[in-house]
């Protein structure tokens, strides 16, 4: 995929190397990777749906900045800062997400609603989604590293539209947590019943 040399400068003090550079420092080669390739799948997306290119790619390459954070440190921030207390009862696959939003604005100085809601609803999406967090979303979902099983019909629903793809992923993403028998999160259900339920 091309490489971008996208500007962020209008959302964060910080200039491109010195927030790749604070991104690398936070995460493993592999999870550094992903996140460039999902800055690319989110700006090709903005582009194709029409939505703004610069949150789009700014939000897909610090999407995932928390995601190798402790465990512990999570709940504590959770605690602290009297987020959602069922929150405690999840995971990292929730809280990178939800709660990285929070390390994302205090530590890289990023306040733009728009990209901060966006890195929350990534992990559980939500009942009314703008197109970034759709973008976001997805991007995630089927950047070019992703290879599993339907990937390329969620590749296929994505091009068809956004909404498409949001409704393939939570459904694949509900079928998976069901056949791991793990606990699920409330809003993912939410999510599930508003863009496929709701929508059947």
């Amino acid at each position: 995929m091309k490489k971008t040399n996208q500007d962020y400068s209008a959302f964060v003090a910080l200039s491109r190397d010195e927030l790749l550079a604070r991104l690398e420092a936070q995460l493993s080669a592999g999870r550094f990777a992903h996140v460039q390739r999902v800055e690319q799948t989110a700006i090709r997306l903005a582009q194709q749906y029409g939505a703004d290119v610069q949150r789009a790619g700014l939000a897909g390459l610090v999407h995932d900045y928390a995601k190798q954070r402790s465990d512990a440190e999570f709940k504590q921030i959770i605690r602290q800062q009297q987020f959602d207390p069922e929150l405690l009862t999840a995971n990292n696959g929730i809280w990178h997400g939800v709660v990285g939003a929070y390390l994302i604005e205090h530590e890289l100085g990023i306040h733009d609603q728009q990209v901060l809601n966006a890195v929350r609803r990534h992990t559980i999406g939500a009942v009314e989604m703008t197109a970034l967090d759709k973008i976001i979303f997805v991007a995630d979902f089927i950047e070019p590293g992703r290879d599993f099983p339907n990937v390329e019909q969620a590749r296929a629903a994505a091009n068809e539209s956004l909404d498409a793809g949001v409704r393939f992923e939570i459904i694949n993403t509900l079928k998976f947590l069901i056949a791991k028998q793990v606990n699920i999160y409330p809003k993912t259900i939410d999510t599930y019943n508003a863009w496929v339920a709701g929508r059947a």
